[in-house]
């Protein structure tokens, strides 16, 4: 509509709909300057996109029903978007006011509010310039922080004061050196305060010792859910901000209210609620003052245009404010049927999958443990009657594919005893977990009449659950027992009751307990937490759709993954591939495509027998990586789910290394094999050349202190692409720990953190770096490494070269070097150096190859 010749958008939507009228509008800036909106253009468009929806489709759908479907994909965006931050900080956002932002934020504020259960707008009158607004009115200010790092004390007060005063005096120095006036100055004092053992900081005023405290509790309350009293309270830093205010200025307005006529400018149809609607036009600055306009209505100004849907009023305040509120109960939505519908298909998809993500914004926000809280090793998602995945946040790989068979396991167990406020947790790898550190909690999601809906479920890494070495990660283990605690499918909470006495047991006993059972239990919390977000949401959701129709969409989201795999299965060619491991145990496919039943198998009959060690891997973790792969072939935007394994035969030969009996060991098989089970897959099926291949898992611990991290390096080249440096790939999806942090909880120093330059393997697209990354331990420590391509290159594809192998070292306080294995494990004095260099990926093609 702006002349610019570029494909339709929401704007265009919102034209086609009249909400935008081109003879009120201001005229369009660049070469068609003084030209007025191209509404012609738009309508010809959408007719275009319309006989096209018809002839895939055969849905006979108008021009604009196709832009009412496309604004409210585009809303619902926006609410999940405000959702998701909104929860990350504690708050309930129905509660609050939308405040308009922005000259296209009134044209969908109303829209916004409904989908967020909220009932009140402000716009205020610069709202489509507030940023320049805003920059006029800003303040001119100075920040002065230093660092404390003490427990908060009685006697800490007054030197605190001290500190502070002297930041002000410096922030005051500074402001005159700019040129501003010192004596209209103001200040403010803060503490930023965290428990003992937290990494999380809440700012709170420098006030009495009482008053700090009873802020930061209600803050901690507010935005985690819980707080710990019996804790002492540490000040990470304190803060001045001297402030100078900007020169006094008011909003010029006019006319005044009694020059205002109230009275319409204009009055057309527009497309709301499903149907022409008579709307009228009205100028903001003819509006009587407080005097309501009742939906539908648009009103006008300068820089913005807002949209008052049905249901809504509006009026303009003495201040200038224009003020919406819904005078009108929205009505539940009982339109959207059972059958599949492109726009609420496109809805449902995203709505699932923010429920998911606001789990995981709670699980991170409530967790304790560096591993959970600050690397990120967690998943969340949600999951039908039957078990299967629905949805999922974009977390960990390997987590989220293998989840289902945990949550069908409880299913199988429990299915005939469970009740509203039971929730179930497990790690048991032969019973559908993992490995034993991965710890699930699922809970059962009931409505008030008792009838089991759905269920939600969280997995966490545990940087301990016991086993035979600090972190749970003996390189050395054979056998389940030394790598930890196992969990079977045990009840954790029972009646709304968490069976705390119950659960501390069973990991305090056997002959290798959790090393910090405590901590443990903090992040079940943190994960039932999680779990109860879900749960509400989902609940929700159902009132509010119906759970008819809820669960239709559920399987539609399953169906239109499934189908979306099945068009891929057009574009692939047989295949075989082999990946070779460091110790000589392979993993082999060989891919069988039937493009008339458009469906695939994947036979992994020449995989090794099982592992003598501990890369053994549980068959759940294999369809987590055939999913894994398949998702990452579909270019829709679908959420990872089990639809996607439906046109997959997947055969996994018995008494293997990726289908082993118990007891056999298996941490190195969900971190490690699952990475080659990828690499095998892609190169079988031709789409890029191995990344690192390789988690790098670097546990270490002792009594004390435990912790696990996994290391990044560079990922494979395809046909089109460069491999990336430094990054998580494939079947990890973690962060590493700030250095900040990192120091702060445990005794060691992280000297150097840098890509690895030259190890990515050469070719027409060349593959990504690894790192190097290197700590020194300040107390004794047992350190295990348990990773992948030491001795066996990542390979190219295509004719492209290998990348570098990795390499574990430790450079010992008396000048020696211990050059370590892939899988191996060393016993730290103070002062030693565990020295990482990561895996490069593969490249792809040759110098002299063209595509």
């Amino acid at each position: 509509c702006y002349r610019n010749g570029g494909p339709l958008t929401i704007t265009d939507c919102n034209l086609i709909l009249g909400k935008l009228q081109p003879d009120l509008f201001p005229k369009v800036f660049g070469p068609n300057a003084d030209k007025t909106l191209d509404k012609d253009k738009v309508i010809t468009e959408f007719q275009r996109l319309s006989a096209r929806i018809k002839q895939d489709t055969d849905k006979d759908w108008q021009p604009e029903t196709v832009a009412a479907g496309f604004l409210t994909i585009a809303v619902e965006n926006m609410a999940n978007a405000i959702k998701k931050i909104s929860v990350q900080r504690g708050y309930n956002v129905s509660e609050y006011t939308l405040c308009c932002f922005g000259g296209a934020g009134g044209q969908h504020a109303c829209l916004v509010a409904d989908a967020l259960a909220m009932k009140r707008i402000l716009v205020h009158p610069y709202a489509g310039v507030l940023s320049a607004y805003g920059m006029g009115l800003a303040d001119t200010v100075v920040h002065r922080q230093q660092t404390l790092e003490q427990k908060l004390e009685p006697a800490m007060l007054q030197d605190i004061g001290e500190v502070l005063d002297k930041l002000k005096e410096d922030g005051i120095r500074e402001l005159a050196q700019q040129g501003e006036d010192s004596s209209g100055l103001q200040f403010k004092k803060w503490l930023h305060i965290r428990y003992l053992g937290s990494d999380t900081a809440l700012t709170v005023p420098y006030d009495t010792l009482e008053q700090i405290r009873h802020q930061f509790e209600n803050t901690h309350r507010v935005r985690f859910g819980f707080i710990s009293p019996e804790k002492d309270l540490v000040v990470e830093f304190v803060d001045v901000e001297v402030i100078s205010p900007p020169i006094p200025c008011s909003l010029v307005m006019s006319p005044d209210n009694n020059t205002r006529d109230g009275l319409a400018q204009l009055v057309q149809d527009c497309y709301m609620n499903d149907q022409w609607l008579s709307t009228p036009f009205f100028r903001r600055d003819s509006l009587i003052f407080d005097t309501w306009i009742n939906g539908p209505a648009i009103i006008l100004d300068p820089t913005s245009t807002i949209v008052v849907e049905p249901g809504w009023r509006a009026k303009l305040s003495v201040d200038h404010n224009l003020l919406l509120d819904r005078y009108l109960e929205k009505e539940k939505n009982m339109t959207v049927g059972t059958e599949a519908d492109p726009v609420m298909l496109e809805i449902f998809n995203n709505l699932f999958m923010s429920i998911a993500e606001q789990m995981g914004s709670v699980l991170e926000n409530t967790a304790v443990s560096v591993n959970i809280k600050e690397r990120l090793d967690f998943s969340c998602a949600i999951f039908d009657t039957a078990g299967s995945l629905v949805a999922n946040a974009p977390h960990i790989p390997v987590h989220l594919g293998s989840m289902s068979d945990s949550v069908k396991t409880v299913i199988h167990e429990h299915r005939h005893d469970m009740n509203p406020g039971d929730a179930y947790i497990l790690n048991a790898p032969y019973n559908g977990g993992t490995h034993l550190p991965d710890i699930t909690i699922i809970k059962p999601v009931f409505n008030t009449q008792d009838n089991l809906l759905f269920y939600v479920a969280s997995r966490g890494h545990h940087a301990d659950i016991g086993g035979k070495s600090p972190g749970s990660a003996p390189a050395d283990s054979t056998r389940l027992d030394e790598e930890g605690v196992v969990i079977d499918n045990f009840k954790l909470v029972d009646n709304y009751i968490f069976r705390e006495h119950e659960i501390m047991k069973l990991l305090t006993a056997g002959r290798w307990p959790a090393r910090n059972p405590t901590l443990n239990i903090a992040d079940f919390k943190a994960q039932l937490a999680a779990c109860e977000k879900g749960a509400m949401e989902l609940c929700a959701m159902s009132e509010f759709y119906g759970l008819t129709t809820v669960h239709a969409y559920m399987r539609h989201v399953q169906d239109y993954a499934e189908e979306s795999v099945r068009k891929i299965l057009s574009k692939l060619a047989d295949g075989k591939f082999t990946c070779h491991m460091d110790d000589g145990h392979l993993i082999a496919v060989d891919i069988r495509v039937d493009r008339d039943k458009r469906n695939v198998v994947l036979d992994f009959s020449g995989t090794s027998h099982q592992h003598p060690g501990n890369l053994n891997t549980p068959s759940a973790v294999v369809n987590a990586a055939v999913l894994y792969v398949f998702r990452c072939l579909v270019d829709d935007e679908i959420p990872l789910n089990e639809g996607c394994l439906k046109p997959i035969n997947i055969i996994i030969p018995d008494k293997s290394m990726i289908n082993p009996q118990y007891p056999a060991a298996v941490f190195a098989g969900n971190v490690e094999t699952s990475q080659y089970l990828v690499d095998t897959l892609f190169g079988a099926l031709g789409v890029m050349a191995a990344s690192q291949g390789t988690m790098n898992n670097f546990i270490w611990g002792n009594e004390k202190y435990q912790y696990y991290e996994t290391i990044c390096g560079g990922t494979g080249a395809g046909n089109g692409f460069h491999g990336s440096d430094a990054v998580h790939s494939h079947m990890t999806n973690t962060r590493l720990t700030d250095p900040e942090v990192l120091e702060w909880r445990f005794p060691i120093i992280l000297e150097s953190f840098e890509i690895r330059q030259g190890s990515g393997g050469q070719g027409h697209y060349h593959g990504g770096n690894g790192v190097t990354r290197k700590i020194r331990f300040l107390e004794a420590m047992t350190a295990n490494i348990i990773s992948g391509h030491r001795q066996v290159p990542p390979h190219g594809l295509a004719g492209g070269l290998t990348g570098a192998v990795g390499s574990n070292r430790v450079e010992h306080t008396d000048g020696t070097t211990s050059q370590l294995l892939g899988i191996d494990h060393i016993e730290l004095k103070p002062g030693d150096v565990f020295v990482i260099e990561t895996p490069g990926g593969g490249g792809y093609g040759t110098e002299d190859d063209t595509f």
